[in-house]
């Protein structure tokens, strides 16, 4: 029988709140009921944005809600060049492209001609190609910024017959399901950047196979990411995973917990005497 592992992977760019809460202890469940193995990541890869003190403090709530992981914690932010050999393959391969139009000059080509470009999960699909060569290499010269995009147009020739039967597999109540992957949905996603080696998609993709994660279990919200990741998955080689997409808390006005709501925050709460154990009974779960 296959080994059980899923992860919980925030990133370090806030306090944690009670949506996080919820999804740690969905996770840390699935992995107690499979008698498995349960995995804390942090994903830090935002430079500017993530701080040491956030990360402690994912360790602190995390413990007070009675969770535990294995150690060391892989933290993304010590691993660059390994995304930078996941980036080389992509390049090997041919589907990945330098594009140096600033997001600025991105949407005023799409409001041009915004037939073309459909809504995406992260916004606009924007499709591009790569300079020519002369012009390319000047602009590098130069120092010109540029984000490294996923063809999906040179995707697609790469794997042939293989692009119509892309899916991945959708864990529900009511079973499995095979969801049929669309990852152009995206556009050309940007899976890493002049001054930062990878993107949110590319690292989270390298370190579940890497940690031999075999059930990732996240938010809705990033049901759609999915799509890309089994693309990505079968251009680097990687193992599939089984995913699972839980519903999102919200509060009382039906609005998604978020970093800014300071009332909602784990460490708000402790501070002013709330439990643990009332927290953890009132996302839905028993006393881990």
């Amino acid at each position: 029988m296959m080994e059980f592992v899923t992860r919980f992977a925030p990133s370090p760019t806030g306090l944690l709140h009670l949506g996080h809460a919820f999804s740690a202890l969905t996770a840390y469940e699935a992995a107690k009921q499979a008698d498995g193995r349960f995995l804390l990541r942090i994903e830090d890869i935002d430079r500017t944005r993530c701080k040491p003190e956030f990360e402690e403090a994912i360790y602190e709530d995390l413990r007070w809600l009675g969770l535990e992981w294995e150690t060391p914690v892989r933290r993304q932010s010590d691993h660059f060049d390994e995304y930078a050999v996941a980036l080389a393959t992509l390049q090997e391969k041919g589907v990945v492209y330098r594009c140096f139009k600033t997001r600025k000059e991105i949407l005023d080509e799409i409001a041009r001609a915004p037939h073309l470009s459909r809504k995406g999960p992260e916004g606009p699909q924007y499709v591009g190609e790569a300079l020519p060569p002369k012009e390319e290499q000047t602009l590098i010269e130069e120092g010109a910024p540029y984000a490294w995009r996923l063809s999906m147009a040179a995707a697609k020739d790469l794997l042939g017959g293989e692009w119509e039967t892309l899916s991945f597999t959708e864990e529900t109540p009511e079973g499995l399901r095979t969801v049929k992957a669309t990852p152009d949905i995206f556009g050309d996603a940007v899976v890493a950047r002049k001054d930062n080696g990878t993107s949110y998609h590319l690292a989270s993709v390298h370190d579940d196979a890497l940690q031999g994660v075999t059930h990732v279990i996240r938010g809705e919200d990033l049901y759609h990411a999915a799509h890309l990741h089994r693309l990505l998955q079968v251009l680097l080689a990687l193992p599939e995973p089984v995913y699972r997409h839980h519903r999102l808390l919200t509060d009382e006005t039906g609005r998604r917990f978020a970093k800014r709501d300071k009332a909602a925050t784990l460490k708000s709460m402790r501070e002013s005497g709330a439990k643990a154990d009332d927290i953890v009974t009132r996302l839905g779960f028993s006393r881990v």
